[in-house]
């Protein structure tokens, strides 16, 4: 029997010191533990995050990265697919889950979770958790609902947004 898959997107830029590193790190053990494996698209920060914890929670992580960046020695993957360019990286992470995490980030983040949300809501892809993690996105969801003129009226409710592991949990197993 195959465990569910989440991918993570997140920033690649927050160090290893940093509280929400480890917050993120002591998550995604919990969700391993809870019976999930892990795909994320890189090796530094949230990625190196999830990796980490879900390697400690006894997770199995696919990384599917790109050719163009080397492969770091220190890596926390069980295994890695080197993807050959930017879209078919993406067609996996966002594919190839049973659903996302999307962590604090950047714009590579902003336009991962556009990627995902906007194929889910389309109906391109299945139903599946979409869960934004951390104080970040509260105010982001609330001026892109006040902003954004959707393809969908149900566009924000595919969106869970959780501020603690019990929050992130509750809504992978709901």
């Amino acid at each position: 029997m195959t465990r569910p898959r989440i991918t993570a997107f997140g920033s690649s830029r927050i160090a290893e010191n940093n509280p929400l590193f480890q917050d993120v790190e002591e998550l995604c053990k919990k969700l391993a533990e809870h019976g999930y494996d892990g795909l994320t698209g890189g090796h530094q920060g949230m990625m190196a995050a999830f990796s980490q914890g879900m390697r400690a929670g006894g997770g199995h992580v696919r990384g599917i990265t790109l050719e163009c960046f080397p492969t770091p020695p220190n890596n926390t993957f069980s295994e890695e697919v080197r993807a050959h360019d930017f879209f078919s990286r993406m067609q996996h992470l966002i594919e190839d889950c049973d659903g996302w995490l999307v962590l604090p980030g950047g714009l590579g983040t902003l336009s991962e979770l556009a990627m995902s949300w906007d194929l889910r809501a389309i109906n391109i892809l299945k139903d599946r958790p979409l869960i934004l993690y951390g104080d970040m996105w509260p105010d982001i969801v609330s001026t892109l609902q006040d902003s954004l003129v959707m393809s969908v009226d149900h566009g924000f409710e595919m969106l869970t947004l959780c501020s603690n592991h019990e929050e992130v949990l509750k809504a992978l197993e709901a």
